[in-house]
C-alpha cells in the first residue's frame, strides 16, 4: 500500500491518532506510505485534535498538533488505495461519499490490519484518560499488522496484501 486514509466520525479523536501511528512507525520501518485522515461529518472541520487526543499521543512519542480537522469527500476517497474506518457506524457513514466505480471499498482499520478483536476502535470522546490511552494501544497494534502486510516481499517490492 502506498496511501490509507483513516476514517472516524469527527476526524479529532481516533482517525488523527491513528495517522499520527501510522506516519511515525511507517516511517520507523522504512516504508513510505502516505497517510491522512477525514470524519465523515463535518462537526468539527478545520478545529484541532481533541485535547486529550493530542496530550495522549504526546506521551507516546507521537505528535498530533498540527492536526486539522477535515470532513471526507469524493475526491478524497479517490486519493487512496486503502480507506480504513474505525468502526461499524464509520462504515455505514461513509457508503454515501462511495460513487459507483470507486476501486476501494472501505473496510474496518483493525480487522484490514489482521486484528480479530476487537473488531472496532472504540470512540473515546465522552470516556475518561483510559479511554484515550486505549485508542493509542490499538493504533499501535493496528499499524505493526499495517507493517506486516506492507513488508512482506512481492516481485521485488512492497506487496500490497489482500484488498479492501
Amino acid at each position: 500500500m502506498k496511501s490509507i486514509l483513516f476514517v472516524c466520525m469527527g476526524n479529532i479523536c481516533r482517525s488523527p491518532v491513528v495517522e499520527a501511528v501510522a506516519r511515525t512507525e511507517f516511517a520507523r520501518a522504512g516504508l513510505e506510505v502516505h497517510v491522512a485522515s477525514a470524519g465523515t461529518q463535518d462537526y468539527h472541520v478545520g478545529q484541532s485534535a481533541d485535547r486529550r487526543a493530542i496530550a495522549s499521543a504526546a506521551a507516546h512519542g507521537y505528535d498530533v498538533s498540527a492536526h486539522r480537522a477535515a470532513q471526507v469527500d469524493e475526491e478524497m476517497l479517490a486519493r487512496f488505495e486503502a480507506v480504513l474506518v474505525m468502526d461499524r457506524v464509520n462504515l455505514r457513514d461513509i457508503a454515501p461519499f462511495c460513487r459507483a466505480g470507486h476501486l476501494v471499498v472501505p473496510a474496518l482499520f483493525l480487522p484490514f490490519a489482521g486484528i480479530a478483536t476487537p473488531e472496532e476502535v472504540p470512540d473515546p470522546y465522552y470516556g475518561g484518560n483510559r479511554d484515550f490511552e486505549r485508542v493509542i494501544e490499538l493504533a499501535r497494534a493496528g499499524v505493526r499488522g499495517l507493517i506486516e502486510r506492507c513488508a512482506i516481499p512481492h516481485n521485488g517490492g512492497v506487496s500490497k496484501g489482500r484488498t479492501a
